[in-house]
């Protein structure tokens, strides 16, 4: 069979990896072996905060709506919605006769156990739901949505996999535990997790929809992009994620192994402490964007494949409005540098993780040859995910990073994701995705009011407003935006490469 590499665009994803009806025969059974580069640091919506977490976690747990990957919400545990004339009220009305994997009822009062636990527990992405000030039961399959103001985002927030639904029963019989041990509705059920090497579903055979073809899915952990990409050309995996661009061209001459290239909606970025000297001062966060080429990074590192940030979203989203690129510039940079009073430089740490995004580490090493051509001197540290993110998820007066770096995927394709979560005061870690610390008052008043306007446009523009005064205040080194690169054995059809940066198998099978 000749080799095919597929470059999907968000419009077109399930269509080109969804075989043609009656072109093969869907093979009943077998085990689905998917390589990641990053352990899940918890399969708890109320402490998730990455999509190696969400990946695992769609299998077995599902929310109120999906989004598709051409951009759609549909309904999912929901069967649809209503909204008042004031866009303040919202009825939704759920499918009857679903269970959770352990038999309790999923229903009404599931669904405001759920949502009432991620606001109460100040979880990470409570954010999605922040501007709901009531959560009410009208019936057995109907709960009510109130908010004080319209909030424009909310219908895309409630396909977010950490907003997804666990069993009541299981939250209180589990306790904290429930992170290694999640009870949905999904397509699979959770089997064990051994943290840094495998997470094991089954399928599970009361599934309320279409049973998965599969019998049972494993993650298998490994950070090392070299051991990804041997396992999938020797068949130890069937799929992969983050292929690097350097290894294209050899698993072009693989038989029996597809490429495929996929739009992302994550942006890559290099935060700044804003608590630590000398990055609370702007002309320094300045001076290193100049410093870094990012150009370079996407044509030299990854082999073309990205884009250089104009934003602090990626141009795919709603609200996007594209900036003048920072142009690699070290004389502007040492010139910033000595205005704020370090002409000598300074030294400081950087962490960044490894297998976690496309070439991480070797984005790192470049980044601290760049930086030390104008005189700062970079420490690298590697931690693993889950560590990684503990270390840097502390309040201002404890964190001791300084440098780090993160990506951040707009899932929900409208900017108040992207902008609100990482740059708004009210969202400091450890209650929030804010790890940079940052603090600008005009950008929250602005961010504030896009996310109660019903006026598509008049949110355009506040958004627009407030990216060039984000891009001004420098909070980032602003990098890249991804493209996804998979590998998947040829034989497996109806795997799901998602914009989000998943990998879905709910409807994938071996071709016999």
């Amino acid at each position: 069979m000749s080799r095919k590499i597929l470059i999907l665009a968000l419009a077109a994803a399930v269509v080109l990896v969804m075989p043609l009806a009656g072109a093969v025969q869907a093979q009943e059974g077998g085990d689905l072996d998917i390589s990641i580069g990053a352990d899940p640091e918890s399969l708890d919506p109320a402490e998730a905060n990455s999509s190696p977490a969400a990946t695992v976690m769609l299998h077995a747990l599902e929310g109120l709506f999906d989004m598709t990957p051409e951009g759609e919400i549909v309904p999912e545990l929901a069967e649809g919605y209503e909204v008042s004339d004031d866009g303040l009220q919202y009825d939704i009305h759920l499918r009857e006769g679903i269970e959770f994997h352990d038999g309790a009822y999923f229903d009404a009062e599931a669904v405001k156990f759920n949502l009432e636990r991620i606001l109460e527990e100040e979880a990470p992405f409570s954010f999605l739901i922040d501007e709901v000030e009531s959560i009410e039961v009208i019936d057995d399959y109907t709960v009510r949505l109130e908010t004080e103001e319209p909030f424009a985002p909310l219908m895309a927030h409630l396909s977010h996999e950490f907003l997804s639904m666990v069993s009541p029963r299981a939250a209180e019989e589990y306790g904290e535990e429930l992170s290694v041990n999640p009870v949905g509705t999904g397509p699979f059920e959770f089997v064990e997790w051994t943290r840094g090497e495998e997470v094991v579903l089954e399928k599970n055979e009361d599934y309320w929809g279409d049973n998965a073809y599969l019998d049972a899915l494993k993650f298998h952990i490994v950070p090392e992009d070299s051991t990804r990409v041997v396992q999938v050309e020797t068949g130890e995996v069937d799929a992969t994620m983050f292929v690097p661009p350097h290894e294209m061209e050899r698993l072009e001459g693989v038989e029996g192994v597809d490429l495929v290239q996929q739009s992302s909606l994550r942006t890559i970025y290099i935060g700044m402490n804003h608590q630590k000297e000398p990055l609370d001062d702007s002309r320094v966060r300045r001076a290193l964007n100049y410093a870094v080429d990012s150009e370079a990074i996407v044509e030299q590192v990854m082999e073309g494949a990205g884009h250089p940030s104009d934003a602090p979203i990626s141009p795919d989203i709603f609200g996007h409005s594209g900036q003048e690129v920072y142009e690699y510039d070290p004389e502007k940079a040492q010139d910033l540098l000595a205005e704020a009073g370090y002409e000598d430089g300074f030294e400081a740490t950087f962490h960044h993780p490894v297998g976690r995004y496309m070439m991480d580490e070797t984005i790192a090493q470049a980044v601290e040859s760049q930086l030390a051509d104008v005189g700062i001197d970079i420490e690298l540290q590697t931690l693993e995910w889950a560590t990684y993110l503990e270390f840097m998820d502390v309040p201002p007066e404890e964190s001791e990073h300084e440098l780090f770096m993160l990506g951040w995927g707009t899932v929900t394709g409208d900017a108040d994701y992207g902008l609100y979560a990482l740059l708004h005061s009210d969202e400091w870690v450890p209650y929030g995705n804010n790890r940079a610390y940052a603090d600008y008052p005009e950008v929250d008043d602005l961010l504030d009011e896009a996310r109660v306007s019903t006026d598509t446009e008049h949110r355009e523009e506040l958004y627009a407003e407030s990216i060039e005064k984000i891009w001004e205040n420098a909070p980032w080194i602003f990098l890249h935006s991804e493209v996804q690169i998979n590998a998947v054995d040829e034989d497996v059809s109806g795997l799901i490469h998602h914009p989000r940066e998943q990998l879905r198998a709910t409807e994938a099978y071996f071709e016999e």
